[in-house]
């Protein structure tokens, strides 16, 4: 191993970046010219654990100190997703280890909380209180009340947001100086209240929303709240909306966009039905891409060719397509062909 001080130090942290994570260790140890450099990018990036790894990492992190010539292991770190929600429900114990750490981990960028579906109902946020790290990403599943709010409410640098918590009854509250970076938002479980406190008065292009059927197209109406135009929008919907009554909804809201994606999860569309959808494509003047998913698969290439072609007519600009057997439509040479 050559000693750190033969190459530029970027050139070196470089070809640390390229090693897997078990070799570090040894980098470690071959000298202490390499220490700080190998540390640096063995604790940047953490992700991709199991349960026990992350226990171990998270007691490893409360106790770390700084050593002669490098800061504390804690305060390197920069990315950091922790998953929980499989098979474990989390104890206070083990949230108030997760709270000293994340009080420690001051650069942290990018942050990630998994936790189970049963933890989720209970008000849980009050472990992020105190961080002063400025995250640029941001996504958790922790049920959606104030006390989440708040914690969000300090990140003025977050550019990303995903909610995969419930929705409460509880307010949901933001000030309207919150957020003022904020470009892309997503949620799973959360309806109109929550993403109408995201959404207004913000300058987001990327929205991804659940639609359930007690709610109807309330959590759409959102859309129209933002700063700027929605370019970007995912559906997920959980009701039997045909594709004739959800993309008119759509296009009325959100005109001007370039990439639709809609999963329908309780309904099968036929051939038949998606070309009766063809006059709602021309609505959109920028759709460049389009992804329509259903529950089920009917009906055969041929006919998903059928489909692809009569749409793309309808709105020309249109560059890719993507259809329930998962087959992704493009045009080349002037034909649309498929590539599974």
């Amino acid at each position: 191993m050559p000693n750190a001080s033969a190459l530029p130090v970027e050139v070196f942290e470089f070809v640390l970046c390229e090693l897997p994570r078990s070799s570090l260790p040894a980098v470690l140890r071959s000298s202490k010219a390499n220490y700080s450099i190998a540390l640096r990018v063995l604790y940047r990036t953490l992700n991709d654990m199991n349960i026990c790894e992350t226990i171990r990492l998270l007691e490893s992190l409360a106790k770390s100190s700084s050593s002669i010539g490098s800061r504390p292991p804690c305060t390197l770190v920069q990315t950091l997703h922790l998953d929980f929600s499989r098979n474990i429900r989390v104890t206070a114990n083990l949230l108030r280890l997760i709270h000293t750490v994340l009080l420690r981990t001051t650069s942290l960028q990018d942050l990630s909380l998994e936790f189970s579906l049963h933890d989720n109902h209970y008000p849980l946020s009050w472990f992020l209180e105190g961080c002063t790290f400025q995250l640029k990403f941001l996504a958790i599943s922790l049920r959606c009340d104030q006390q989440l709010a708040n914690f969000i409410e300090q990140q003025q640098n977050l550019r990303e947001l995903c909610l995969r918590g419930f929705q409460t009854t509880s307010p949901f509250v933001l000030s309207s100086g919150a957020l003022p970076k904020l470009m892309s938002f997503r949620a799973v479980h959360a309806g109109a209240p929550v993403l109408e406190a995201i959404i207004k008065d913000r300058a987001i292009e990327s929205v991804s929303l659940s639609l359930f059927m007690e709610d109807g197209f309330a959590p759409l109406d959102t859309l129209r709240l933002s700063k700027r135009e929605i370019k970007r929008l995912t559906i997920m919907s959980l009701d039997t909306t045909p594709p004739t009554v959800l993309i008119p909804e759509v296009a009325l809201r959100a005109p001007n966009l370039e990439a639709l994606h809609i999963v329908v999860l309780m309904a099968r569309y036929t051939e038949e039905m998606l070309l009766d959808s063809t006059p709602c494509l021309q609505l959109f003047k920028n759709l460049r891409y389009l992804t329509l998913m259903t529950g089920g698969t009917q009906g055969t290439s041929e006919d998903e060719s059928t489909v692809a072609r009569t749409w793309a007519k309808a709105c020309p600009t249109l560059r890719t397509i993507i259809l329930p057997q998962g087959k992704v439509w493009f045009e080349r040479n002037g034909s649309w062909q498929c590539c599974s």
